[in-house]
């Protein structure tokens, strides 16, 4: 009696290792893509953050320091000036954390500054900063909207908007996106 037996040998297929592969690909694609897909997103929180956190320490700083600090956005960046009284000017902040920033080319910063909010004079020198928040000493500020958002064209339209505002007695606050509530001081 003979028995043909046929050795199986130890290993794997070659279907097996093709369809082990196409998963492993389609697991990394979908990696790469959930994460670098919002990558514009992820630098936009980081800037609104970064933006809402250093108003609330110059906001701090002028309550402290019994100075008033302003703010100055520009399309391309912006900066926290201090006044000076014995010289009656907004210089900027010598503090290396107030210093001048710049906006990513992509980020877009709208500002709303209440109309019936006393304005300051500006001189008829046109090189003299004068900011467009003021924060005061007492621990108000000039009351103001600031939204954030992408300016990569396709990517605006979303509502994906960041929001730093004061109604001038209340602290800072910062809206994010998809969230419900603001968060403060």
């Amino acid at each position: 009696m003979t028995v043909s037996s046929r050795s199986r040998s130890a290993g794997f297929t070659l279907i097996e290792i093709l369809v082990v592969l196409v998963v492993v690909s389609m697991l990394v694609a979908l990696a790469t893509f959930t994460l670098g897909g919002n990558s514009q997103r992820r630098d936009l929180d980081n800037e609104a953050e970064q933006l809402f956190l250093l108003m609330q320490t110059v906001s701090e700083q002028a309550v402290l320091n019994n100075t008033e600090f302003g703010l100055v956005m520009e399309e391309d960046q912006y900066q926290f000036l201090a006044y000076d009284q014995q010289t009656g000017t907004w210089k900027p902040s010598q503090e290396r954390i107030f210093r001048q920033r710049a906006l990513p080319e992509w980020l877009v910063v709208t500002e709303y500054i209440e109309n019936d909010a006393p304005r300051l004079e500006r001189d008829n020198d046109d090189d003299q900063l004068v900011p467009d928040v003021v924060l005061f000493s007492s621990g108000e500020t000039t009351p103001f909207e600031l939204e954030l958002t992408l300016g990569t064209e396709g990517l605006s339209q979303d509502n994906y908007v960041h929001s730093i505002s004061s109604d001038g007695v209340s602290p800072v606050q910062w809206s994010h996106p998809g969230k419900s509530g603001a968060e403060g001081e």
